[in-house]
């Protein structure tokens, strides 16, 4: 399998880190594909000096400008050629038996286009707070995690599973055009938008441990230049409706209406 990290020079002290969990894990059967956002030296420095470089499962690869997480993810994804792709954010770490766990349950259910465990809020100190699922573990019809997203609000505003840690089939992710084009929620969007489009598997395990500090860009509130909220912070809520139009919403029988009324809140924090 092909495990994708973006990472820029300001993130460059979390990758030894990240390093540690991809060598810890049960399933060692791994390429790491690091695409490098912006300015390479100090990124390659750490990569030498925590002894990544010298593992031949490590690929490193640099586009030279600042493009955003979405991009360089995307770069990174047309050098894959596993079946199977795990993200892994640069500040983030994997559970030991992430890789192993994630690509079993993709193997006990073929039809399956993602699979994902719950996440481990990993601080500063060291510590993991666990978080319990919000839908229950096994198959997850298509649909069923935009849906289970509305019906939590407004309580909730985070989405049912945590984007950063999912596993992926290649063949999805290139039907999806890789990850979205959007800022700070692209993993959420796209986590959406393949759920939809195929069931997934939901493990009632941790598979990532998401690093909390104060430069994480889900945090942030901000505005694009346009204007309009681009990234709400951690309690707060942002709608973003998707209309459907008349006539056009389909049932197959396997999940909710594609196309129908769904109002969700990309939020990450």
């Amino acid at each position: 399998m092909d495990v994708v990290t973006a990472v820029h020079a300001e993130y460059a002290d979390y990758l030894p880190s990240a390093w540690e969990s991809l060598r810890r894990q049960h399933h060692p059967h791994w390429t790491w594909r690091i695409q490098i956002d912006g300015p390479a030296e100090a990124i390659r420095a750490t990569l030498a000096a925590c002894g990544a470089t010298d593992d031949g499962r490590v690929e490193i690869a640099a586009h030279g400008t600042r493009e955003g997480p979405a991009v360089a993810r995307n770069i990174a994804l047309g050098a894959c050629t596993a079946p199977l792709i795990q993200n892994l954010d640069a500040d983030d770490e994997l559970e030991p038996e992430a890789l192993g766990a994630l690509s079993g349950a993709l193997a006990a259910h073929p039809d399956a286009g993602f699979a994902a465990g719950h996440a481990r809020d990993l601080h500063p100190d060291g510590s993991l707070h666990v978080t319990p699922l919000a839908i229950p573990a096994g198959p997850l019809v298509r649909g069923a995690l935009a849906v289970a997203w509305k019906a939590a609000l407004p309580e909730r505003t985070l989405p049912p599973i945590h984007p950063a840690g999912v596993m992926w089939r290649r063949t999805l992710l290139f039907t999806l055009g890789g990850w979205a084009a959007l800022r700070g929620v692209e993993d959420t969007a796209t986590l959406l938008a393949g759920s939809a489009l195929a069931t997934g598997v939901l493990l009632d395990l941790p598979t990532l441990r998401y690093r909390r500090h104060g430069a994480q860009h889900s945090r942030r509130n901000e505005k694009f230049s346009g204007g309009g909220a681009s990234i709400c912070s951690s309690g707060s809520a942002l709608r973003c409706f998707s209309p459907a139009r008349p006539g056009r919403a389909t049932n197959r029988g396997d999940g909710p209406a594609v196309g129908s009324e769904v109002g969700v809140v990309l939020c990450r924090g």
